[in-house]
């Protein structure tokens, strides 16, 4: 890894005043360049974990802060420990403890399609507990902590544009800057289907790397993303993922899975899917469109190829919308 720079040193000593550093690492890979998250190994055996807000913005580090408290508060889902929170010069901090149990992600590829249903059937019935937390009203979450939530609200529709401008603010490239403005009228014009979502506490990001699980819960981190919003988009977004692992017959044993725990706990799926997710098709391209350079480095095909594709698959979800 590159050294620990300025901002992450800072935040180091802020957060752990005179304690002992053996060693400091980046925690993983991340196309996310407004955060640096790292590693710290202390003389004594312990660690920490330290994200800074590389562009000196306080918002998604007070949005997870809030998150954290609230849902170790009111839901039987594991998440870090909070360390210490603050601003190193002008640099919002947050460092955690490590959570129990083990990341989700780095054994995934590994296991049997029996091993994943069990656990993504857990993942299913955490998220469930998750959205169990109802609001009156979407919104950006914007402070606030265990006792309740400060939420900035609006109605779904002009969250989820926000959402759709905070990734835009977070692209590596503006390439396709024109298509967030496409995504964003196409996502206005259907505010009728849109606005009628429930509003629950939803994590954000729900992504196999932010999954943890023990023998005895499963539990998230990374909770910057955090708003009140429709939970079918994050049931849309787990099932997506999971169409991208084995063959037919495997995924639909994964999405079945997934559905079961997630009803056990929830008594029934979020409503609203199949009439929102045409849209929520649109809105997740944006993630590849705004970080193209970065998807073109990990893709069979030459950049050329993946742009062509890319552009067509937008450009159909933007057409069936509009």
């Amino acid at each position: 890894m590159d050294g620990p720079d300025d901002t992450v040193t800072a935040a180091i000593g802020e957060a752990f005043p005179g304690r002992s550093v053996d060693a400091v690492s980046d925690s993983g890979p991340s196309w996310n360049d407004a955060n640096r998250t790292v590693r710290v190994d202390f003389a004594d055996g312990d660690a920490a974990f330290v994200k800074v807000a590389t562009d000196g913005t306080d918002a998604r580090i007070a949005t997870e802060l809030a998150a954290i408290e609230y849902v170790d508060r009111h839901c039987e889902v594991a998440v870090p420990t909070v360390l210490a929170s603050g601003t190193a010069g002008t640099t919002p901090y947050l460092a955690t403890a490590p959570m129990d149990g083990a990341n989700v992600h780095r054994p995934w590829a590994d296991w049997s399609t029996a091993e994943r249903e069990r656990e993504i059937d857990r993942v299913g019935a955490a998220l469930a507990v998750v959205h169990a937390r109802e609001f009156d009203r979407h919104g950006q979450i914007v402070g606030g902590g265990a006792e309740g939530l400060t939420v900035e609200t609006a109605s779904w529709t002009e969250t989820l544009v926000t959402e759709i401008e905070r990734k835009r603010r977070l692209a590596s490239t503006d390439r396709y800057d024109h298509y967030f403005d496409a995504v964003i009228e196409a996502v206005r014009a259907n505010a009728a289907t849109l606005d009628c979502a429930p509003a629950t506490l939803v994590h954000g990001d729900p992504a196999m790397p932010n999954v943890f699980r023990t023998d005895d819960a499963i539990g998230f981190i990374d909770w910057e993303l955090a708003h009140v919003g429709d939970p079918a988009r994050e049931r849309y977004r787990v099932e997506d993922r999971l169409r991208d692992w084995g063959d037919d017959a495997a995924t639909e044993r994964l999405l079945d899975a997934f559905r079961d725990g997630y009803r056990r706990r929830g008594g029934s799926l979020p409503s609203g899917h199949g009439e929102r997710a045409p849209v929520y098709d649109a809105v997740r391209l944006l993630g590849t469109a705004g970080f193209f350079d970065k998807h073109a480095e990990h893709v069979d095909e030459s950049p050329a190829e993946a742009a062509e594709r890319l552009e067509g698959e937008i450009e159909a979800h933007l057409d069936a919308i509009r």
